[in-house]
């Protein structure tokens, strides 16, 4: 694998949303390439909701606006005058009674999704994309079930940041959203592959491979996935104290779902996992190599000094990061994700410039062979010397970042 990295990304080269056959196509290819590495794998697939729309539309002042209608908002017509809010504080908040709310963003958190009905919004608009890009794409995204709680749906939509301009241009229209769609209960899918160590205990490897709807997503995130494929390839046959197991997550672009279904479906395993190392976006030409450590303080140290030991630039730091790690961290797992950042002015994500261009097989083999290196060690020690107990600052982060706790206000 490794004499051909690049090669993944070629013959994954396309669309993999989350529940969708080109998915479930994915997550097969990545089951094969670890049996061609001769390492067992299984797919285990768990629920997501779906829908199919049929319509969406956004009317202001009688004209069309391009829009694309937010799966799994329901299904219906509402029609308000416009209300545009740059920010969900609590004096723009006071004006959204009764109006479709303009937001200043591409989606709304828990907290945020709360505020807006508390406050009366009736119905909701998001902007995507680059006014001054060539492309007007735009972006298809769900209302999810963990930002609603308990509150009531109403009818969302995407526009073009374009198109959101003119809208604030025109002053406060009259807004229609109509959209009429069939939701229902798809699938997604983990890869899970092993290889065995002496002790009872293992590390768990954990990518997600599923793009959002405009990305073919090789930097996000199968450069993550090609990772995993070098670590197993380069550890593979070697005498382990802690065995590895492998996940290859789906629907992580929808709130982290794969990780999460995973640790719900292995929870009485979780006392065994000594370790989450998480890969999410490695290998691009530009761009620096973190690690976000959801773990005690000294493991961030160690990556550092492994790092000036091998000549291998890394930043480590302690917190939480918007990835696969998280759900193990909150299940008392000490976590940690590597990845290298590029600026979106080089690597923009989510969007159709995430393609292999921005990667580099130089820098992606130089990332795993940091990564399988770091993995051997752990995995090779007689004990694990990762504290299970994890700092306050994470608690707190975790609690943050998954909506049980508000962030104090700037």
């Amino acid at each position: 694998m490794l004499e051909n990295v690049m090669r993944i990304f070629r013959e994954t080269d396309r669309v993999h949303r989350s529940g969708t056959p080109e998915e479930l196509e994915t997550a097969e290819y990545l089951k094969k390439e670890c049996e061609a590495l001769g390492v067992p794998a299984r797919i285990e697939a768990f629920r997501v909701a779906m829908a199919e729309m049929d319509e969406a539309e956004v009317i202001a002042n009688g004209e069309t606006i391009p829009c694309r209608g937010f799966f799994c908002c329901g299904s219906g017509e509402v029609t308000a005058p416009l209300y545009y809010m740059p920010a969900l504080d609590k004096v723009s908040l006071a004006g959204a009674k009764g109006k479709i709310v303009l937001l200043d963003t591409q989606g709304v958190g828990f907290f945020g999704y709360q505020d807006l009905m508390d406050a009366g919004a009736v119905g909701l608009l998001f902007r995507y994309g680059n006014m001054y890009y060539p492309h007007e794409d735009i972006d298809e995204r769900d209302l999810r079930e963990a930002v609603v709680g308990e509150k009531q749906r109403v009818l969302c939509a995407m526009l073009h940041t374009s198109q959101a301009a003119r809208l604030v241009r025109m002053g406060e229209p009259v807004v229609t959203i109509r959209i009429r769609q069939r939701e229902y209960d798809g699938e997604s899918h983990n890869v899970v592959a092993e290889l065995p160590g002496e002790r009872d205990e293992f590390l768990t490897l954990t990518a997600h491979y599923d793009s959002t709807a405009l990305s073919h997503g090789s930097y996000d995130n199968m450069s993550g996935c090609a990772g995993l494929l070098g670590v197993m390839e380069k550890l593979r046959g070697q005498r382990l104290n802690y065995g590895l197991r492998f996940v290859f997550c789906g629907s992580e672009e929808r709130g982290l779902l794969g990780s999460k279904a995973y640790v719900a479906a292995h929870e009485d395993e979780l006392a065994k996992t000594a370790l989450n190392i998480n890969l999410d976006m490695i290998g691009s030409l530009l761009g620096k190599f973190i690690a976000c450590v959801s773990a005690e303080e000294k493991l961030a140290h160690y990556i550092g000094y492994m790092g000036a030991e091998l000549g291998f630039a890394v930043a480590p730091r302690v917190g939480v990061y918007s990835s696969d790690s998280t759900p193990f961290a909150d299940k008392g797992v000490p976590a940690l994700s590597f990845a290298r950042l590029a600026s979106e002015t080089f690597a923009p994500i989510h969007c159709r410039y995430d393609t292999p261009a921005v990667l580099d097989e130089g820098r992606l083999l130089r990332d795993i062979d940091f990564i399988a290196e770091f993995t051997r060690r752990m995995a090779c020690a007689a004990v694990c010397p990762v504290s299970r107990e994890l700092p306050e600052k994470v608690k707190t982060e975790l609690d943050e970042y998954l909506a049980r706790k508000r962030k104090p206000e700037a």
